[in-house]
């Protein structure tokens, strides 16, 4: 029988593994497989060390030679590590970095996509995502001969599985895309992490009533590592910047824990978020929709009870 070889797109931040890449590594397990963790101008050792205990059989280091983010290259010498080690099947995360690679990847192989993926099945060439504001989830099937699959964060929790990883060097040398150049990039601050990877988000919404009062929630983010989300009612009054924004049209995003605090549940909203495995809403409203989508709420003023929740996480974390 042949083996499939799947292509893993690793993404770092300051200079580190993102710990949701632990997720694709595990998604891509099975018999027959070969599991290449793709790092492209990144430290490849530290990977071949933490992903190693995933089942991670080959870290291709691919070297492009270019300086800083530039997803036209990266994504042709992705495409290049791939044909050379005869990669079908490649996963990467739905994020920032995805967004660009995966569907550049994609045209240029003629393949198909699928992007925010809750289960991928590679030997079916079969996954699942949420479709029409999250009202329903669709199992869909791929054809071809490559097949790109973007993963939501955090829809997959890792599992252990050590093995032998070979480190292997891929050196890039093709020539950069002149009428392709990136000028500038910019980074708006939502917290200390993308918020589609946070394990805990505090969002705020309507209730919270001015941006100003938006640091309440990072008061008590910052106790428990979370980051910060919003609604798009504050996205759209300037409160916060876009980069906040949970919902259908901002970050779909998949915690352990989903705090709303003012927020009133809209249809758009509950699409981006409905996945978190325990959602608590804070509102004055007992009527509002959050209150009918969440595993606990309490009705109050959000303004006593967000600086009593500050104090009690200051205390527990000492």
């Amino acid at each position: 029988m042949t083996m499939q070889a799947i292509g893993l797109l690793i993404e770092y931040k300051d200079g580190r593994i993102k710990e949701t890449n632990l997720g694709l590594a595990t998604v891509a397990r099975g018999v027959n497989r070969k599991r290449f963790a793709l790092v492209v101008d990144a430290p490849a050792a530290e990977a071949r060390e933490v992903l190693s205990d995933y089942g991670v059989t080959h870290i291709v280091a691919i070297r492009t030679g270019t300086d800083g983010w530039n997803p036209a290259v990266q994504a042709e010498a992705v495409i290049a590590a791939m044909q050379a080690h005869g990669i079908t099947d490649l996963i990467g995360l739905t994020s920032p970095t995805g967004r660009e690679l995966l569907p550049r990847i994609a045209a240029r192989l003629d393949a198909p996509l699928i992007m925010d993926c809750t289960a991928i099945d590679l030997e079916n060439h079969r996954v699942e995502t949420s479709q029409y504001s999250g009202k329903t989830m669709a199992a869909i099937a791929l054809q071809g001969v490559h097949f790109i699959y973007g993963l939501r964060a955090n829809a997959i929790a890792p599992v252990n599985a050590p093995t032998e990883t070979e480190l292997v060097e891929f050196s890039y040398e093709g020539e950069p895309d002149a009428a392709y150049q990136v000028t500038e990039t910019r980074t708006e601050k939502a917290g200390d992490q993308f918020l589609a990877e946070a394990d805990v988000i505090i969002s705020g919404g309507r209730g919270m009533k001015n941006g100003e009062n938006f640091k309440l929630l990072f008061d008590c983010a910052r106790h428990i590592n979370a980051s910060v989300g919003a609604s798009r009612v504050a996205v759209d009054n300037g409160w916060v910047p876009y980069a906040m924004q949970v919902g259908q049209t901002g970050v779909k995003v998949n915690p352990k824990v989903y705090l709303a605090f003012g927020i009133s549940g809209s249809v758009q909203h509950f699409a981006g978020m409905k996945t978190a495995k325990t959602i608590i809403a804070v509102n004055t409203d007992e009527n509002a929709a959050i209150m009918a989508n969440c595993d606990y709420y309490a009705v109050g003023d959000l303004f006593e009870i967000l600086p009593e929740l500050e104090k009690a996480l200051a205390a527990a974390v000492g």
